[in-house]
């Protein structure tokens, strides 16, 4: 005990004048240059670093709706939402980055339902683009709770559970939203009553005597919903003008499949996907809805596995694919 006592001490002793030293050649760099000239450091980090107040729309609109930011509360609410996601600078690219192989996809599905496209952010800020489990169990893109996904035809099992499903999920999502535009008039309080639920929303309505989401008190989840998707929406078609850089080639690209029917019972996954051609870990890369090594399947019933074609692991095989389709 002494002997590891002394050890430890001896280290922190060293870690500390190590910093110390380090931290002194910081200093004095900030203020020496290579010619051996005095600068001033406080000037060299403005010259070099510079935070900037963000530039807000005169006017905006979501799904059709008008956005009235000349309401000073509704501007200050939009403009924290921009600079949350403006300057967490590596979460907001890596959604740029992931959002241009999910997107299109989705937006195609709420094309189909007749759904604004502008409802396509909602899973960006649910879930990140990620099958993300929440603490209160809400799973998947779409954040679907158990009850609400069988409500709207979704399979959820020990086996199967067709929140981690993309397209099905998806396809649920636009059901909901349609439900909820019957019922409020406004996809603005559709998209909050996503977040809210619609009987929630509906009380919430009533209680305050209100007929829109921009004048509702609302807990601060929901009140930040719609500002947060508004945020990510601007940033998304504008992305330079926050700042935002980059290429073709560093975006994530949609990987095409070919896909597998079976009706049968699949004893071992890990021998179906070598039978494919994969690995079991890329079976459950583009199947995340398959949860356990096994598809037992007693009703028979009919699932469409999705598997990658040939050589697509290989990125600049996708790369190639997905500029041959621009």
């Amino acid at each position: 005990m002494s002997m590891r006592k002394r050890f430890f001490g001896t280290t922190s002793f060293y870690l500390i004048i190590s910093l110390l030293f380090l931290g002194i050649v910081f200093i004095v760099s900030g203020f020496i240059n290579e010619e051996g000239e005095k600068i001033d450091f406080f000037d060299k980090f403005k010259n070099q670093y510079s935070i900037h107040a963000l530039p807000l729309p005169d006017s905006l609109f979501f799904a059709g709706e008008e956005v009235p930011v000349n309401y000073f509360d509704v501007r200050e609410s939009l403009d924290r939402e921009l600079l949350v996601n403006t300057y967490w600078q590596s979460h907001t690219l890596l959604l740029l980055k992931r959002g241009n192989r999910y997107l299109p996809e989705i937006e195609s599905k709420l094309k189909e339902y007749e759904i604004p496209t502008d409802l396509k952010y909602i899973p960006v800020i649910e879930s990140e683009l990620t099958n993300a489990v929440s603490p209160s169990g809400a799973v998947g893109v779409w954040q679907f709770l158990e009850g609400t996904a069988r409500d709207y035809g979704l399979e959820v099992n020990r086996e199967v559970d067709e929140r981690y499903h993309v397209k099905k999920s998806t396809e649920a999502a636009c059901k909901f939203l349609k439900d909820s535009y019957d019922k409020f008039g406004s996809w603005t309080l559709a998209a909050a009553s996503y977040n809210f639920g619609r009987k929630a929303v509906s009380r919430q309505l009533e209680r305050q005597k209100a007929d829109s989401y921009y004048n509702l008190v609302l807990n601060e989840e929901t009140a930040r919903y719609i500002y947060r998707i508004l945020a990510v929406k601007l940033i998304f078609e504008y992305p330079e003008k926050y700042g935002f850089n980059y290429s073709f080639e560093d975006l994530y690209h949609a990987i095409p499949t070919r896909e597998i029917k079976v009706d049968t019972t699949v004893q071992d996954l890990t021998d179906f996907a070598a039978q494919q051609g994969i690995n079991y870990k890329l079976l459950k890369i583009f199947n995340p809805w398959l949860r356990q090594k096994q598809l037992t399947n007693k009703r028979k019933d009919t699932y469409l596995i999705e598997i990658p074609g040939e050589n697509y692991r290989d990125y600049r095989k996708i790369l190639n694919t997905a500029k041959q389709t621009e």
